[in-house]
């Protein structure tokens, strides 16, 4: 079934747009976009959890972002590659979704599989507006192509003001209770269980700082912007 989107936002694993730009997500939610969620994998090899567990908390996150859609392709978990089979699954859901504007974890990060997502989605939308390209399905072109951070972070293109939106994300990263707390007596330690929320918050509050606000969330892309004049 297509289900038509403005925004389509992708990560190798649940939890990886909340990390991201959950405010961002909810910021435009807020202003009445529809926004879609895709997971390439079901994160099956996590140190913590079960995909049935961190499915639940997915669709506990999509319901405090307000999406309109959230898929997972059930993509292998640590083997993401640049394969024919990978690139035609996310062609297709750009595809299935034809937004206007697609998100991506940024191609540099210490998780393989966010480095692999990021490929993987850029291959794909070059190919999505390919009419002879997997040709039983209708092209589409997608206007932008921005990348999120998730571990690792440079200088961002562009900054957008979460403040407001902020209790939001906190609430949906909250949702991986499996990832961010110690609460069985088999759960292993982890960079996700020693304190990665709140570093996420300092993060966004340093860049926030950037432009004097409280919180923000920075993206990157490759291609340049077209304005039609500067805003004074």
């Amino acid at each position: 079934m297509n289900e038509k989107l403005d925004i389509l936002v992708f990560g190798a694993h649940a939890d990886d747009a909340e990390i991201g730009m959950g405010g961002t997500i909810y910021k435009h939610v807020e202003a009445g976009l529809r926004v879609g969620i895709c997971d390439l994998t079901a994160a099956d090899m996590s140190s913590n959890g079960t995909v049935e567990r961190r499915k639940i908390e997915a669709e506990e996150a999509g319901k405090v972002l307000g999406l309109t859609s959230r898929t997972n392709l059930g993509l292998p978990d640590r083997g993401l590659y640049i394969t024919q089979h990978q690139v035609d699954c996310v062609t297709a859901e750009i595809r299935r979704h034809a937004p206007s504007i697609v998100f991506a974890p940024y191609w540099e990060d210490r998780h393989p599989d966010h480095v692999a997502c990021s490929k993987l989605v850029e291959e794909a939308v070059f190919n999505a507006k390919l009419r002879r390209y997997m040709p039983d399905k209708p092209a589409v072109t997608v206007d932008q192509l921005y990348f999120y951070f998730i571990n690792d972070w440079v200088k961002a293109d562009l900054l957008v003001d979460v403040s407001q939106q902020y209790a939001k994300k906190e609430a949906s990263m909250l949702c991986y209770r499996s990832q961010f707390e110690i609460e069985e007596e088999d759960h292993v330690f982890t960079p996700l269980n020693q304190g990665y929320v709140e570093r996420v918050k300092y993060r966004d509050r340093l860049v926030g700082q950037r432009r004097l606000v409280p919180y923000a969330e920075g993206f990157a892309v490759k291609s340049p912007y077209l304005l039609d004049h500067f805003n004074i």
